[in-house]
């Protein structure tokens, strides 16, 4: 479906306590099946934000490869800026911002390692190519040209000619717990719909309606 037109769709129907799942990553798995189902492109792209040991805020874009009740999923190099921030503070937040729909979801939540036999079964997955680059970048380092880069990528496409890339020591998957999401609407006139869940003491999901 375009995207306008399924903009215009869910911003006449609006969003409704009564039109939500119990459990919010159902809401999400609704939204983002729904979003898939549309032409925008990199419907798996989210912000990701972290804190650094100064208090700063970093912010930048990875996509989502895996999602289920115990979190969602993203992958990247465990000498990376992202990284260092998460192994001191593992507190992140992540945004979808699916404007051309008139959505947004917002996530809270802590960052911990997915266990290397889960890095391994995604790494085997992912295009030759980008197996490569993931020895090739040393992630968030500074290099003096892009040359560099490519040489790096050169030597180890020859390294590895001849057999299957090993997954990197250095290189892996992060799942986000969830603490909270909130799903966001656009509607007429800036009243957009706007529903928070969150967990309550005996660990169950509760939710309710914020203000635009």
């Amino acid at each position: 479906m375009k995207a306008e037109e399924f903009r215009r769709e869910v911003m006449q129907q609006g969003l409704s306590q009564k039109q939500l799942f119990a459990e919010p990553i159902k809401q999400f798995e609704n939204w983002y099946t729904e979003t898939l189902e549309t032409d925008i492109p990199e419907p798996n792209a989210m912000v990701l934000a972290t804190i650094d040991a100064d208090g700063q805020p970093w912010q930048r874009t990875v996509l989502l490869k895996l999602f289920d009740e115990e979190g969602l999923v993203f992958f990247t190099n465990y000498e990376s800026r992202k990284a260092r921030h998460m192994a001191t503070n593992p507190k992140v937040s992540l945004l979808f911002p699916w404007h051309a729909l008139g959505r947004q979801v917002k996530i809270t939540g802590v960052a911990e390692k997915v266990s290397t036999a889960e890095s391994l079964k995604y790494f085997a997955t992912r295009p030759r190519g980008s197996q490569i680059g993931a020895w090739a970048s040393e992630q968030s380092q500074v290099i003096s040209s892009r040359a560099v880069l490519d040489g790096l990528f050169e030597k180890m496409k020859h390294k590895f000619s001849n057999h299957e890339i090993p997954l990197p020591s250095f290189w892996g998957g992060y799942r986000v717990r969830p603490e909270t999401f909130e799903f966001w609407q656009a509607r007429d006139n800036r009243l957009h719909d706007c529903f928070l869940y969150q967990k309550n003491p005996d660990d169950q999901w509760t939710s309710e309606r914020l203000a635009p």
